[in-house]
Parts: C-alpha cells; sequence; structure tokens
C-alpha cells in the first residue's frame, strides 16, 4: 500500500492545490471591532499547504484559484508570487465595479491572547473561487499533459458551494486517473455547510470525495461530521481527538475507504489561546506513527498551524517514504508557523529539521 507517486522528471509541479485565497486583515495585538490599522496577509487552507512546500521545502508548486479582476485580487496574487506559487492556474473574472456578482474573499482574524481565543470573520460571500464551475479547468491538461505528483485540496473549499463540491469532485477525480497523489483535509467548518445543506451535505460531499484519496487528514470532529465516524470517549477539553480515539477512528476508516494509504492529524490540548500542548500523529501501512511531543509550546499565531502541519508531512512522504520521518517534519513545522505572524509559514528547511532534532531557542549568531 505503500504511496506509488510519480518521478519528478515527469512532472512540471511536485504539488498543485485547490482552494480560495483570500485577503487576511488582522489587527495584531488589538481587536477587528475596535482597531484602527490592519496588516494584510494572504491566506486559504488549501493553498497554505502549497504556499509551505515552497517557500519552506523548496518544491515546484502551483495554485488553481480565481479572483475578481481588480485592485484586491492583484494584491492577493502579489502575495502568491512572493511566495514562489505558480500563478498560471488563476482564473480572472471581470468585476463589475461593486462585487454584486463576484467579488474577492476577506478574511478579519484576531490572533487572541491568553484567556481570549482567536476570532475569524470571514467575508467571503459570491467570490470568485467559490463560482468555480465543473469544465472551467482543464485537468486533463494539468495532471496529464504537465504532470503533477501531488494534488492537495479540501473541505473548506467544497463547503464554498455547490459548484466548488462538484470541482473539486471533478479534481481528486482527474487526479486518481492520471496518478497523481490526493490528499485531503477535511477541515471541518459548520458555518460553511450550513447554507448548502449543512452535515448530511457534508457527508455527502465528502464521502464521495474520500473514494478517490490517497492521503486523508483531519481530527476526530472532521471524521465525525464529514464522514460520519462517531468515536466514544473524547475529552471535551481537548480540541483535538487523543491518541487512542484516533487508533479507532482510523481503523475504521481505512476499512471502509480501503483506498487510504495514510492518514494524519495534530494533536492539540489548549491551556490557553497562547500556550498549546502540540503534536501530530499518522497512519500508514497497518502501523501508527507519533512526532515527539511540544509540551506548552508558546503560539503567537495559530492560524495555518495545521496547514503548515501538513506541508510538512506532505513533503516527508514525498522526499522520505517515511511516515515517521514524514509527522515529524509536519509537527515540527506547524509549530514553527505558529510563532510568526500570518496564515503562512516564514520557517525554512534547517529550521525545521534542528526542531526535529530537539534543537532550542537560543541565539543563532
Amino acid at each position: 500500500m505503500t504511496l506509488k507517486i510519480r518521478s519528478a522528471e515527469s512532472c512540471e509541479y511536485d504539488c498543485l492545490s485547490l482552494g480560495e485565497v483570500m485577503l487576511r486583515l488582522d489587527p495584531g495585538e488589538g481587536r477587528v471591532r475596535t482597531t484602527r490599522h490592519f496588516t494584510a496577509w494572504e491566506g486559504g487552507g488549501e493553498y497554505n499547504v502549497t504556499r509551505g512546500l515552497r517557500r519552506c521545502f523548496g518544491m515546484r508548486t502551483a495554485v488553481v484559484t480565481a479572483f475578481a479582476d481588480n485592485d484586491v485580487g492583484r494584491l492577493i496574487e502579489d502575495f502568491i508570487l512572493q511566495g514562489g506559487v505558480d500563478t498560471r492556474f488563476i482564473q480572472w473574472k471581470p468585476y463589475d465595479g461593486i462585487g454584486r456578482t463576484v467579488r474577492n474573499g476577506l478574511n478579519f482574524t484576531e490572533r487572541g491572547f491568553g484567556i481570549r481565543g482567536a476570532v475569524g470573520v470571514p467575508d467571503r460571500g459570491l467570490s470568485a473561487a467559490s463560482q468555480i464551475k465543473p469544465g472551467d479547468i482543464d485537468w486533463d491538461d494539468i495532471f496529464g499533459k504537465r504532470g503533477a505528483r501531488w494534488f492537495h485540496t479540501g473541505g473548506i473549499y467544497a463547503a464554498l458551494s455547490e459548484s466548488a463540491a462538484e470541482v473539486t469532485i471533478e479534481a481528486v477525480k482527474a487526479a486518481n486517473k492520471h496518478g497523481t497523489i490526493v490528499s485531503y483535509d477535511l477541515n471541518y467548518r459548520p458555518s460553511l455547510w450550513k447554507s448548502i445543506g449543512g452535515q448530511a451535505k457534508a457527508q455527502e460531499v465528502n464521502r464521495e470525495i474520500a473514494r478517490f484519496v490517497d492521503v486523508m487528514i483531519g481530527n476526530e470532529e472532521d471524521f465525525t461530521a464529514s464522514l460520519g465516524f462517531e468515536v466514544e470517549g473524547v475529552d471535551e477539553n481537548l480540541e483535538e481527538l487523543p491518541i487512542e480515539s484516533f487508533r479507532n477512528m482510523i481503523n475504521r476508516a481505512v476499512s471502509e475507504f480501503p483506498n487510504f494509504k495514510a492518514t494524519a492529524t495534530t494533536l492539540r490540548s489548549v491551556k490557553t489561546a497562547t500556550v498549546n500542548d502540540w503534536g501530530a500523529m499518522a497512519w500508514m501501512d497497518g502501523e501508527f506513527h507519533q512526532s515527539r511531543d511540544y509540551p506548552a509550546l508558546e503560539i503567537l499565531d495559530r492560524v495555518g498551524g495545521g496547514d503548515s502541519f501538513a506541508s510538512g508531512f506532505i513533503y516527508g512522504l514525498m522526499t522520505t517514504g517515511d511516515a515517521q520521518k514524514a509527522v515529524e517534519y509536519g509537527a515540527a513545522h506547524g509549530a514553527l508557523a505558529m510563532t510568526t505572524p500570518g496564515d503562512t509559514t516564514m520557517a525554512n528547511v534547517k529550521e525545521v529539521e534542528k526542531v526535529m532534532g530537539g534543537g532550542g531557542a537560543r541565539v543563532v549568531r
């Protein structure tokens, strides 16, 4: 069941992602409701993974998305260009001057501190990315002629609209047909699914997508809400599931979806918004693998930590084929990403490997 990844020589891209990229507006240490200044970043659950693979790990990546063709869209494009992710598959939609028919997604996000948790206030209705329809993207050109070794997408994009769900299904089927490894982060968000059918629709869509997924990523809530796996004995104080619950859940999942070749989850116990116990666990080839623990990890900005875990995990699988090394790369990269502001990583591979090896925070001179 070991992953059979296409050779680098046969493909233009190491990894391609499908998802919405929003403009994140960050009030820093303040609150959205009282700030007079925002720092602008780009971010999106699926895109963050390919950006991490490019900026931290030096891999060849691209993003499939869409923007309204105005200055906000071009600002987000400029962030993507700075991150080194190929933009050739971005679709540009004519802007009507007011955003009545198409616009670009915004995400006002507070980092949280101490007893005050992080808060996200998305403003993404009618976004260009949510209006991509089946047939809009030439997947046979991308996966067949150009070639991509890995394809990553997730439940955030699939939940944006009926057509986004259909496009996600279309994409994973095409990637599967051309021998591209498919990873999917379930990333269940009740607020996104609410207007298109709620949890029942989430399970309908995600169970169809799951049939074409090689590497499934998600926590207990994701597997329960998105795929219908109920897990007993979960501590309500843990934001993510304990180890035994993960084992039981995965054993059930892989028996129903034998196409899963690997699964992974982060393990997070929230002390405060700025102090979490952190780690990760994965399953591959019938065996479970757990990362080293990061107890009382100090966090500057938790948003994107899970995406950076995913990019490190994917990098480890692609370069070593070793699930233990992969989960260590993922956990270390996610931990580092949460020490800097913004959704996306500012780490490099040497820093990740230092943390993996137990390196401390002494001054580097």
